[in-house]
């Protein structure tokens, strides 16, 4: 008998590895209670309010390059992608927790500048730091953030929400962060960038978690799916139709992106719909709203946020289907969203 083939965690993937395991727990939890699925946990808290929870690991290598990034920069960007989690649900965050493995030889002033930069976010946004652990590392740092933070249940915002012939909308520019990551790998000195090389390096290092905008579009009702864009709508997309049960339309011509995205594509000869679609990073929140309500909507957020809120796409009753079009021709993307196992 030949030897069956033994599945590995590259033919899963990161969402079908998770998929695989969570209905075992997700049917233990208790009324009121939700867990594994969207972009924080919510639980029972005070009348309406619910507690909200979310966690995210950040690994050398992985997820930032040790050599390249500042300790200023890391010990901001560890805490904005996890408050990015939190204004997916249209929370308001209030206190962290931080673990940390640390390799030997690490300079005190190394940790300084990180939690200075920590800080930096921490006060703009009013989340305090309660604690959590350290260890040493032999590989490589390891960062570990825990937030907690409460929202109104009646305004949460969930990915399952999505109905058929919603628009689909962002927050913000597409592509800004792979744009500045791109650069990065390029090993370009930083007194050789141009002001728009360095705009994407920026993005890319200090994301702006949407932490105002998701609680006041949390707070429309007519806002119905959302969630925050981190590995690039391609990927992001495909777990709001799954959670939906439904399909998407995406139309490329459509997708914010920054003249300095736009200029550096050109120069460097990217491909710009790709990088939009495909890129992750960006932290900007990628939201569903019923068809009827989206141009009120967009008025008002624009009346508030002096930026529109750009329709990229429309949701489809094709459960599953991801769907692009580029000037109503239907075309494929030659690159997808990010999968941390694929």
């Amino acid at each position: 008998m030949k030897n069956k083939k033994r599945l590995k965690i590259e033919d899963l993937g990161e969402f079908g590895f998770i998929s695989r395991f969570s209905s075992g727990f997700t049917r233990m939890l208790p009324p009121g209670v939700l867990g594994i699925g969207d972009d924080c946990a919510v639980l029972p808290w005070k009348g309406q309010k619910k507690l909200l929870v979310t966690t995210d690991l950040l690994i050398d290598g992985v997820h930032f390059l040790g050599g390249r990034i500042s300790p200023l920069n890391l010990g901001y960007k560890s805490l904005a992608v996890n408050l990015s989690d939190m204004a997916a649900m249209g929370g308001r965050p209030g206190w962290a927790f931080l673990s940390i493995a640390i390799p030997p030889g690490t300079e005190i002033s190394w940790l300084d500048e990180f939690f200075r930069g920590w800080r930096q976010l921490a006060r703009r946004t009013g989340v305090h730091l309660l604690g959590g652990d350290t260890t040493g590392s032999r590989n490589g740092l390891v960062i570990n953030v825990v937030i907690l933070g409460e929202a109104d249940g009646r305004h949460i915002r969930y990915r399952s929400s999505a109905r058929p012939g919603d628009i689909v909308a962002v927050t913000g520019n597409l592509g800004d962060s792979e744009g500045g990551l791109r650069l990065i790998l390029k090993n370009i000195p930083d007194n050789k960038l141009k002001p728009e090389e360095r705009y994407l390096v920026k993005r890319h290092y200090r994301p702006r978690p949407h932490l105002e905008e998701g609680q006041f579009l949390a707070g429309q009702p007519e806002v119905r799916a959302m969630m925050d864009v981190s590995d690039g709508i391609d990927s992001d997309l495909r777990r709001i139709m799954e959670r939906s049960d439904c399909g998407v339309r995406i139309f490329l011509e459509q997708l914010p992106v920054s003249s300095a995205l736009k200029k550096c594509s050109q120069k460097y000869g990217w491909n710009l719909e790709e990088v939009a679609a495909a890129g992750g990073e960006d932290y900007c929140l990628l939201l569903t709203v019923a068809p009827e309500k989206f141009a009120g909507l967009a008025e008002k957020y624009f009346r508030r946020f002096k930026r529109p809120l750009p329709a990229i796409g429309q949701v489809t009753a094709e459960p599953g289907v991801l769907r692009y079009f580029k000037n109503q021709v239907q075309v494929s993307l030659g690159k997808s969203g990010f999968d941390h196992f694929r």
